[in-house]
């Protein structure tokens, strides 16, 4: 797929869940106003003044806590936004319109999650290229964003122009709560709720993680998540959904680091 083709092809139609967000491309080869002004910036937190959030979740080892996921977001009327690679599109499409069907968006999280700044700039296009069609395969729909994470969350000017190119705005994250590091790792769900609390701003991006990497025992993000919804909510904060960023009132976001 050329880049031209990846650029024109979004209509985006956000879910039950996402409120003001519609449609933001309506001509082939366009890239809407809302895009566009996402380019150019690693977007690790929306420009506002306004107490409004976005929560994130990224996918590639497997599926461990879904369930609990989703039913927390659905019972307090959230939406989120969740990264797949297109290897775990492959491997677990039912996950891929489980989350549609909730009315989630879905972005764009690279094919194999390699490190970027190893891959040629052909080999940057065929992750980006293969992950959409993997999700677009696996029943996206409606749901697939014109979002990208890079791997690893390393980023450079240079790499987001290519992905730009492409026609997908680079989403990043203020805070990482690094649940994904699992109990292994150190990482204690108090803990997890405290670095995505620490973070909390005006248009703060919370990345959290779908699974385990290999050996680990708990999904930390799972049950860290209704404590940081909760608490979000309590200190006078609104979720929105990313796709209202694709709207032409929806300003771009700002680019910085994450804490921690």
């Amino acid at each position: 797929m050329t880049a031209g083709l990846l650029a024109g092809a979004w209509e985006v139609a956000a879910g039950p869940l996402a409120g003001t967000a519609r449609a933001a491309c309506t001509r082939p080869g366009a890239t809407p106003d809302g895009l566009r002004a996402l380019f150019g910036s690693e977007n690790r937190v929306i420009r506002t003044s306004e107490r409004v959030a976005a929560v994130t979740f990224n996918a590639a080892w497997n599926d461990a806590g879904l369930d609990s996921i989703l039913d927390d977001l659905a019972r307090r009327r959230t939406p989120a936004t969740f990264f797949l690679t297109g290897a775990f599109a492959d491997r677990h499409p039912e996950v891929v319109r489980r989350v549609a069907a909730a009315g989630h968006g879905l972005g764009n999280h690279s094919y194999s999650h390699p490190s970027f700044k190893d891959l040629t700039t052909a080999g940057r296009r065929r992750e980006v290229q293969a992950a959409d069609q993997a999700l677009r395969a696996a029943g996206a729909g409606q749901s697939l964003t014109p979002f990208f994470r890079f791997p690893y969350s390393e980023t450079g000017a240079a790499l987001i122009d290519e992905v730009n190119g492409l026609g997908f705005a680079d989403i990043e994250y203020t805070a990482d709560t690094n649940g994904w590091k699992g109990t292994e790792g150190g990482m204690t769900v108090d803990l997890a709720v405290g670095r995505a609390l620490d973070a909390l701003r005006p248009g703060a991006i919370t990345q959290m993680h779908v699974g385990t990497s290999e050996g680990g025992a708990e999904v930390i993000d799972a049950q860290a998540l209704p404590r940081i919804l909760d608490a979000i909510t309590a200190r006078g904060y609104r979720v929105i959904d990313l796709r209202t960023l694709l709207t032409p009132v929806a300003g771009p976001a700002d680019r910085g680091n994450p804490p921690g």
